[in-house]
């Protein structure tokens, strides 16, 4: 009986990784064996910078809401808690879009969580 080997397979396997390696510099594009040490290297840094994104819009969110906050004389705490008492359901995001692109909408909402506060 012939002997199978897995040339195919292999050639099909080792030009997926080669084609996710593209673009890279010298021996990472072209050498199999390095080649899929760095294109797992990379996925591994994509996958955490898919996480990463979400943390830094909140993050810049907050700062955004913070700042348009101090403006009308509340921190972003107070403005927060002044809104759940108030019973707005508006998130950071919509917040911070408000803050940047209405600013009298935001005084608005404002003026509504420091009433609450009092």
């Amino acid at each position: 009986m012939a002997r199978i080997k897995g040339g195919l397979g292999a050639k099909k396997r080792h030009n997926r990784t080669l084609k996710l390696a593209k673009g890279y510099r010298g021996a990472r594009s072209k050498q199999y064996r390095i080649a899929k040490q760095t294109v797992m290297k990379a996925l591994a840094g994509a996958y955490a910078g898919r996480k990463q994104k979400k943390r830094q819009y909140r993050q810049l969110w907050i700062a955004r809401i913070n700042a348009a906050a101090r403006m009308n004389g509340l921190s972003y705490s107070r403005l927060m808690y002044g809104l759940k008492l108030a019973g707005v359901d508006m998130n950071r995001k919509v917040l911070a879009d408000l803050a940047v692109n209405d600013a009298e909408g935001f005084a608005k909402v404002a003026e509504l969580a420091k009433g609450k506060l009092a």
